[in-house]
């Protein structure tokens, strides 16, 4: 029987609204590796340069780390969600 063998990478505390990514997550979800790759670098959205190194992130370490086949890869989840709110304002005494 064949483990399923999950690669994965994240970025943590981009400056980004996740509303904005979310829309890229949802357009490569469950998509091939490189079919996700190609649809990203002629997307023009904002969250597209930081998913494309994600996801450059996760090919590489599916290959280097747990020798996986790169023809065979795929998207199987992404998701984006808030970072911590930055504290602005006027901090007088």
């Amino acid at each position: 029987m064949d483990e399923k063998k999950i690669a994965r990478a994240e970025h943590r505390y981009a400056r980004i609204s996740p509303r904005k990514v979310e829309i890229i997550c949802n357009m490569i979800r469950g998509k091939d590796a490189k079919v996700a790759m190609a649809l990203m670098e002629n997307t023009p959205k904002a969250g597209c340069e930081l998913m494309i190194k994600v996801l450059k992130s996760a090919m590489a370490n599916a290959e280097n780390n747990y020798e996986m086949d790169p023809e065979k890869l795929y998207v199987c989840e992404t998701y984006a969600g808030a970072g911590p709110i930055l504290k602005r304002g006027n901090r007088r005494g």
